[in-house]
């Protein structure tokens, strides 16, 4: 299901934390393991539209009502088709940004939207 188009996206980043282990009588080396995977919040920029549907999943988590979903960046090819996406799972927004108004002014008015997340999986055709 097409939620939204964006202009921006941000944030598609995964980092392996690393735990760093020092064994007893080995003094000149450390021992570095994988500890976990950090994934970095999802930032997505549009225009303003007449749909509240951001706002609204928003508005929901600050009354306390966290609405968890899963959802995909979908890059498009020049032909409109589908070159990749990453899918994000269990997210829910931690930010909403509107757009900085100025009556003399004819520039486009944003609102952003940031997501955190549990996880991304990319899935690219070729």
């Amino acid at each position: 299901m097409f939620v939204a188009g964006f202009s921006e996206a941000s944030g598609l980043e995964a980092e392996t934390e690393i735990e760093e282990y020092r064994e007893g009588g080995m003094n000149g080396f450390v021992h570095r393991l994988p500890k976990g995977i950090r994934y970095q919040n999802i930032v997505l920029k549009r225009g303003m539209t007449q749909s509240a549907l951001l706002w609204s999943w928003y508005e929901s988590t600050m009354n306390g009502s966290i609405e968890r979903m899963n959802g995909a960046i979908v890059l498009l090819s020049p032909d409109g088709s589908e070159f990749g996406r990453w899918n994000f799972f269990d997210a829910y927004p931690v930010r909403w940004s509107g757009p900085q108004l100025n009556a003399s002014t004819s520039d486009v008015a944003f609102e952003t939207i940031e997501i955190a997340h549990n996880g991304l999986k990319g899935v690219f055709n070729g």
